[in-house]
């Protein structure tokens, strides 16, 4: 249902999204969002887009309403950044997610629920901030269903460098990277998993 409902507001937008009907069709959308991510009190738009094939990840794709002429403009394009199920028929347990929080923010959610012993949850919190998205937030819970004891939980601010990792906070160098180069071995590394 969500996804025939994304698939008809794509299509609605296509002639106002001249980049969307080029990018990819409307039946890869899998999930999408809306707020105001630049704060002009306009609807803006936040998808999640399947890959062309198996082999690749989900992307994100960031669009802002024109202020003088009120359609929407893609600002971030970051193909292949999001692991997880993008087909109707896929692993349960295994789908992304996406989210406009209150803030302005939009939360993308990964995770590993069903498969194998070792889950996992994770969220990118993105923000507009000086005309393009940042990832400004990183944020790791996983879990050993057999080994109760292997289990951890990190939070990462990357714009203020602020960390907490299971109990214990410190700080790391704060950083400004855009969803384009962002990559999920900075927030790894950033809180010790490798």
């Amino acid at each position: 249902m969500i996804r025939q409902f994304f698939s008809w507001v794509a299509v609605g937008l296509l002639p106002a999204m001249g980049v969307l009907a080029q990018s990819f069709p409307a039946e890869r959308i899998i999930a999408g969002a809306s707020g105001d991510w630049n704060k002009d009190e306009a609807t803006d738009l936040a998808l999640l887009v399947a890959p062309e094939n198996d082999d690749g990840n989900i992307g994100i794709y960031l669009y802002v309403t024109e202020s003088d002429r009120g359609l929407l403009k893609l600002v971030a394009s970051a193909p292949d950044k999001v692991w997880g199920n993008s087909r109707l028929d896929g692993f349960y347990g295994q789908d992304p997610a996406i989210t406009a929080l209150a803030n302005g923010s939009i939360a993308v959610m990964s995770q590993n629920s069903t498969i194998g012993r070792n889950r996992w949850e994770r969220t990118l919190t993105l923000a507009y901030r000086g005309g393009r998205f940042i990832v400004a937030g990183y944020t790791y819970h996983y879990y050993d269903t057999i080994n109760l004891d292997d289990s951890g939980t990190c939070d990462y601010n990357v714009v203020t460098g602020k960390l907490t990792r299971d109990e214990a906070t410190r700080s790391e160098a704060p950083r400004t990277v855009s969803i384009e180069d962002w990559t999920d071995e900075i927030g790894s590394k950033a809180c010790g998993f490798f």
